[in-house]
């Protein structure tokens, strides 16, 4: 990027308000999962219990998504956006009262779970509609780029600085995140997108118009669904600690380090983007940044030592932010602004579901082939699917430029 670039984007204040708004949550979010796990495992030492959190989670977020990508192209999108933040630092206060009241529960943790995913069901696409409307289109792809660095820090820094604050007890966890969430919400109250009212009647066919669109934009269809096998087959993650206790020996510690090489590669690859974004051939390039990180998939599976193993995972997270900053840029140009939400919140569907189902089908299959067995056949999964997309999506490998 240039100079000139960088201070024509820097200048876009409501976008700066927004990004700063998404780093906040992002670190809070990110604080919250750490604190709400530990103390759910301190409660009940009960492994099944980990998984429920994070499946009250995700299954409000995909029963709301469809209907809340409409709510998001009839609404101020911002003032949504806003609402998520308060009501999500309404949880952390609430779990601040209930640690330090001693009415801390299963019941209550899983049920605030539901809260926290409804929320961010509306979350996702108020957030992906709303930054076209923030930045001139020829600032599109940096600001995409952007934000992907901003999410990559939170990524990183979130759990860490939960972790670190957890010692003087979850409380202090949700004290901090709340705080965060409430700034994010002050910031986004300060942001004014252009907005115009629809006044297309609510029906089954108005909240299913953003499936109908991808599924008749063969362009869209190819990138979407690209990463939702991709991150399906090819992701690693639900087996890292297998990896880091029986293959690579590296107990805890070297497990903190596997999960944060993905985000640390991605953040770098973010800055690179910053400085050199991709220009021509985009189709090409997001095909071949999918291959590439199915390669250093099975690169990593195959690894037993661990230096080899973090830069496997550094390689995967960088080229995966590739694909995440080419795809959404392309979903957000090709989509009209009156139908973004709604094909925003399709689009977050296919992110959730392939993280969930990816985690499950890696669990499945190194139950049949071993952990080594399902993250290598994932790899070559991966790479099947990138080859595969070049036939099956001609219009999407033959892009050129991300502005058509």
């Amino acid at each position: 990027m240039t100079q000139a670039t960088l201070s024509a984007l820097l200048a876009e204040r409501p976008f700066i308000r927004f990004w700063l708004a998404r780093l906040a949550a992002v670190l809070a979010q990110q604080m919250l999962m750490v604190a709400v796990a530990w103390q759910m495992y301190d409660l009940t030492g009960s492994a099944w219990d980990l998984g429920l959190v994070g499946l009250f989670q995700f299954v409000p977020a995909l029963l709301l998504t469809l209907p809340a990508g409409h709510l998001v192209d009839k609404l101020r999108r911002g003032r949504i956006f806003a609402l998520c933040m308060l009501v999500q630092s309404g949880v952390a206060l609430l779990l601040v009262l209930a640690t330090e009241g001693a009415f801390i529960s299963r019941e209550l943790i899983l049920g605030l779970s539901i809260l926290l995913g409804a929320a961010r069901a509306f979350q996702m696409p108020s957030q992906q509609a709303l930054l076209p409307m923030l930045v001139p289109t020829h600032l599109l792809e940096r600001a995409v780029t952007l934000g992907s660095t901003g999410m990559q820090a939170g990524v990183i820094c979130g759990p860490a600085l939960g972790g670190l604050i957890y010692a003087a007890g979850p409380a202090w966890v949700y004290g901090v995140a709340g705080g965060l969430l409430l700034i994010a919400f002050g910031l986004m109250l300060s942001v004014h997108d252009p907005f115009l009212p629809s006044t297309e009647p609510t029906t089954l066919a108005s909240v299913l118009a953003g499936v109908q669109f991808v599924w008749q934009n063969k362009l869209l269809l190819g990138a979407t669904s690209l990463d939702l096998f991709a991150v399906l087959l090819g992701g690693a993650t639900a087996l890292l600690p297998i990896y880091a206790r029986d293959i690579l020996h590296v107990g805890p510690a070297g497990l903190g380090l596997l999960r944060g090489a993905p985000a640390a590669g991605a953040l770098l690859m973010s800055l690179l983007m910053l400085r050199w974004p991709i220009q021509r051939q985009v189709g090409r390039w997001l095909l071949g940044s999918v291959g590439v990180f199915g390669l250093a998939t099975v690169v990593f599976g195959l690894s037993e030592h661990f230096g080899l193993s973090l830069l496997a995972l550094a390689i995967t997270g960088a080229f995966d932010n590739i694909s995440v900053v080419m795809r959404m840029t392309l979903v957000q140009l090709e989509t009209p602004n009156e139908i973004r939400g709604r094909v925003s919140a399709v689009n977050s569907i296919f992110i959730g579901a392939s993280n969930q189902l990816g985690e499950f089908e890696s669990g499945a299959t190194a139950a049949l082939f071993g952990a080594v067995g399902s993250v290598v056949l994932g790899g070559v999964g991966t790479l099947a699917v990138a080859a595969g997309w070049f036939r099956l999506f001609p219009a999407l490998a033959r892009r050129d430029r991300m502005l058509p």
